[in-house]
């Protein structure tokens, strides 16, 4: 795979170069001293040695970056042995692993071919996401229970571009792509820093009202879903910025719309239609219709994709429940630019979402004290996956309900109900 010349130098410099600097400032609010664990495809080269520059301006300790190739998965699907699909690296991650418990902050850029194995046999792309997902859980575990500041950023990788934009040249379509990772990420502005300290303070104004509500339950309701989503006992709303464990102030997603909680494993019940595609492992998994029973998923169907859903949800007894619930405005910019990104980190942000799979234990009360096992008997769900797929709409309602049974509007034709949040 080659990429023109033309498609790097569609990319603003000065833009790209402001994202660096967010993302060492607000995503990681990296320390003086503190190494960085990065991983990029190999086409986001140029935001890599960008980011790489300011983590040392901002004092790192030792920056180390693992780079992937779209064009070495696919010799791998094309040339190697049936059991190497049910390999990987576990001392890699390991290494990972060892890195953050010494102190490390993670950043990752994504901007992959969100259609790479599209065409690639679907079991051994299970396989392989199975024994990657084994593997990384020392590292995984890091990140998700928060022990680090950690970040997520983007590159209009020309692959990536060419699925969102496929009626462009592929200079036209790494520009649109760029322009619109800008926007959502909000460094197409004279003060991003400032930008997005006033954002965080919107988002943690809506999670104070869902924390001081302290609803059991949220009931979805639109075409196609009836949902009621029971709320882990001692669940916390986040939204924005976040504290992890080593005290440092982080934002992990750039962009980010969301305000989340965590679901209790075992409180789900009804049924939901998504209301986007997912895009995951190079699989488009769309009209996703799921029904819960005693919160675990009984019944699954989609028009594309079901094959790849089902594998998913076979992955372990966790991947049938949620670990996460997250509320989205209808209006957000991602959701108003009318694109759809095949990228998680963004779609997720344009709309209300679940995400089947493990649990976070930051979104507890005090969850930074709590050990598994109390996380468990809250209802914090277990899993080797963490996968979000996105129910609202501008014509899904939400409810909040209490202990007593009693109602509160939440969010009513997919915006914010009343002034609140």
């Amino acid at each position: 795979m080659t990429y023109p010349a033309n498609s790097a130098a569609a990319v603003d410099p000065a833009k790209l170069d402001k994202l660096a600097e967010v993302a060492v400032r607000v995503g990681l609010q990296l320390q003086k001293g503190q190494d960085l664990v990065m991983t990029a495809p190999i086409a986001a080269l140029p935001l890599a040695r960008l980011i790489t520059k300011h983590a040392y301006k901002a004092g790192a300790g030792l920056v180390s970056t693992f780079y992937a190739d779209e064009e070495a998965t696919l010799a791998r699907y094309h040339n190697a042995p049936d059991e190497s699909f049910d390999r990987a690296s576990d001392w890699l991650y390991e290494g990972m692993a060892k890195a953050y418990a010494n102190g490390a902050a993670r950043l990752a850029i994504a901007g992959d071919n969100p259609m790479l194995l599209a065409n690639e046999d679907p079991s051994k792309v299970a396989r392989a996401n199975k024994a990657n997902s084994m593997a990384y859980k020392p590292a995984l575990e890091k990140i998700a229970n928060f022990d680090i500041n950690w970040n997520i950023v983007s590159y209009p990788n020309p692959s990536w571009a060419r699925q969102v934009f496929p009626n462009d040249p592929e200079d036209v379509a790494v520009e649109k792509l760029a322009n619109a990772i800008f926007a959502a990420s909000r460094v197409d502005v004279a003060d991003p820093v400032g930008a997005w300290a006033a954002h965080n303070a919107g988002l943690a104004k809506r999670s104070a009202w869902l924390n001081g509500e302290r609803f059991a339950a949220l009931h979805f309701t639109g075409p196609g879903t009836d949902l009621t989503v029971g709320l882990a006992d001692g669940h916390e709303w986040h939204g924005g910025a976040s504290t992890a464990k080593n005290g440092i102030t982080c934002n992990p997603n750039i962009p980010t719309e969301e305000v989340f909680t965590t679901p209790h494993a075992l409180r789900v019940e009804g049924h939901v239609s998504s209301t986007k595609p997912l895009s995951h492992q190079g699989t488009l998994i769309d009209d996703i219709q799921v029904r819960f029973e005693g919160g675990r998923i009984v019944e699954a169907k989609a028009s594309k994709g079901e094959a790849v859903l089902n594998k998913v949800l076979d992955t372990d007894e966790g991947a049938r429940r949620l670990g996460e619930v997250a509320l989205v405005p209808h209006s957000s910019p991602i959701s108003a630019s009318g694109i759809l990104f095949y990228n998680t980190l963004f779609d997720e942000n344009a709309s209300c979402h679940i995400a089947l799979g493990q649990c976070y234990s930051k979104c507890f009360l005090d969850g930074a004290s709590l050990s598994p096992e109390q996380i468990r008997a809250q209802g914090g769900n277990e899993s080797l996956i963490h996968i979000d797929w996105m129910i609202g709409s501008d014509k899904v309602d939400i409810d909040g309900i209490r202990n007593d049974g009693s109602r509160t509007p939440v969010m009513r034709g997919g915006e914010w109900a009343g002034e609140r949040a």
